[in-house]
């Protein structure tokens, strides 16, 4: 029972990490709270909802275009509101409030489109991997090879190649980097593709474990993925993704009989952010954040 918890809460981490990634980048280069994020990845997943189930595209092609299609809306989204608010300055407040409606607008216009109704992508429900005392779904599988993979490609991106250490410079210190040389422009749409893709890649997965979908599900996703941002540090990509995979595994573990008989499972939202809190207390920086001083 504790092996399954922990390879469950794994599963349940590895979609808040690629998600909390997403958040925490936009974040650390922009300074922008991207609330519309749980809807980004809500549109990610019936993105690729139509390529499995209209277009006929398997698991794997549609989970590509899901990425694609989040992609293209996050610099759409960029160039036709978040651009021109920061020429205008807007302050984070306005940028925060801005986010609040870029969400429900991208949550009506996906009721709009596909209607309220449930939708579950074209595999199989029933295939069961048994390894030990784990049993793994087929969309739990993909889920774990398919997040290992992506957080092993962003950490690498991030530390090895010349655009993530940029990318690195200018969380830590924008107007320097600027000074520096560096195509400040350039930098700003990679991130938010780079975004864009974890949104539609964690929007899939997150579809994919939780068997079926509507257009709410990013929502109630997307307060566990802010307070795995925080738990790992605001801004820190590394700590992102520890935070999410912390989070995951807490949350599945509290369910255990062995804990005092364990937590109800409708209480797992509460387990996170009693564990936030807690965490916060101890390093109120964050796992990999850094200490400021005023």
């Amino acid at each position: 029972m504790f092996t399954q918890l922990l390879v469950n809460g794994l599963v349940t981490g590895s979609v808040y990490a690629i998600a909390a990634v997403g958040i925490s980048l936009v974040y650390g280069i922009l300074r922008l709270v991207n609330f519309a994020y749980g809807d980004m990845m809500t549109f990610g997943a019936f993105a690729g909802y139509f390529a499995n189930a209209t277009l006929g595209l398997p698991m794997i092609a549609s989970a590509v275009f899901a990425m694609v299609a989040g992609a293209v809306l996050s610099v759409a989204l960029d160039v036709v509101l978040w651009r021109p608010l920061r020429l205008r300055r807007a302050g984070f407040m306005g940028l925060f409030l801005a986010s609040i409606g870029v969400a429900l607008v991208l949550r009506q216009a996906i009721l709009l489109v596909w209607g309220p109704q449930p939708r579950a992508y074209d595999v199989d429900p029933f295939k069961v991997y048994v390894i030990g005392d784990v049993r793994l779904s087929l969309a739990q599988v993909a889920t774990i090879v398919a997040a290992a993979a992506a957080i092993l490609v962003i950490g690498l991106f991030l530390a090895r190649t010349t655009t993530g250490r940029v990318m690195r410079a200018m969380s830590d210190d924008r107007a320097l980097a600027q000074v520096s040389g560096i195509d400040v422009d350039r930098v700003v749409v990679v991130t938010w593709i780079i975004s864009g893709v974890a949104a539609g890649l964690a929007g899939v997965l997150a579809a994919l474990v939780q068997s079926s979908f509507d257009p709410n599900f990013g929502f109630q996703l997307l307060l566990p993925v802010f307070a795995a941002v925080v738990l790992g540090g605001i801004g820190s990509a590394y700590g992102a993704l520890a935070g999410g995979l912390v989070l995951g595994v807490a949350t599945e573990l509290s369910t255990w009989e062995g804990f005092g008989g364990g937590v109800d499972p409708v209480y797992k939202p509460v387990v996170a952010f009693v564990v936030l809190i807690v965490a916060l207390l101890l390093r109120p920086q964050g796992l990999f954040g850094h200490a400021r001083t005023v």
